[in-house]
């Protein structure tokens, strides 16, 4: 495993990294485009190279729940495409973001070349433990820890590529929409947060502060 790398690419390491790169095609997208959609087929595979994205689920009412954030060095779509099912959630960028468009028999091939189904084992598996928990939060945790959380995580995604990486990238409707909150909600635990210096306003934008005194709020 490659420690200065995350995600698929930490687990394969560089030289295999590579090689799934030559098999697709690069594209660039930004924010907010919906890069997979739930219920389509999974013909593809995106291996996310720069910027962040969020995984979210549509329920029959229209809500959108808030399932995982992403960011470089992840893979998007890889189950359907295995499976030649459906995708099961809608990914959508948050930043630019720059994806290889990988079909899957061409990702399937690669795995069977370089044995690499232990290795997404190994992802799919890690992918799995922040997505559950990330639900269980959603249920358990106040308010202001879900805000807290979800801020601090997607701060920690932000590459090279992001301009400013203590922006937060969401709106407030954003954040209620993604925590399942009203948006009220999210201005009185913002307006409390930005009271205490973990964040503040800058030109109209939401910025962590003091990540330390954040994670305090978050309960890490």
């Amino acid at each position: 495993m490659n420690k200065g790398a995350r995600g698929f690419r930490g687990v394969v390491g560089e030289s295999k990294w590579a090689r799934l790169l030559e098999l697709g095609v690069p594209r660039v997208h930004g924010p907010r485009v919906p890069l997979l959609r739930q219920g389509d087929p999974g013909t593809t595979v995106l291996v996310l190279l720069s910027g962040r994205v969020k995984v979210f689920g549509t329920e029959p009412d229209g809500g959108r729940l808030l399932l995982a954030l992403r960011g470089a060095g992840d893979l998007l779509g890889e189950i359907a495409a295995r499976s030649a099912s459906r995708r099961t959630a809608t990914v959508e960028t948050i930043d630019r973001c720059t994806v290889s468009v990988v079909p899957a028999e061409r990702f399937n091939a690669f795995l069977e070349e370089h044995n690499g189904q232990a290795a997404l084992a190994d992802y799919s598996l890690s992918k799995l433990s922040q997505t559950v928990p990330y639900q269980v939060e959603l249920v358990h945790f106040s308010p202001e820890r879900k805000i807290a959380r979800l801020l601090l995580e997607v701060v920690a995604l932000a590459d090279d590529a992001v301009a400013d990486r203590y922006r937060v990238p969401f709106s407030q409707q954003e954040l209620a929409n993604s925590l399942g909150v009203v948006r009220s909600t999210i201005s009185q635990h913002l307006l409390r947060l930005k009271d205490s210096g973990a964040l503040r306003q800058d030109h109209g934008h939401l910025v962590v502060a003091d990540p330390g005194l954040l994670r305090a709020f978050a309960g890490l």
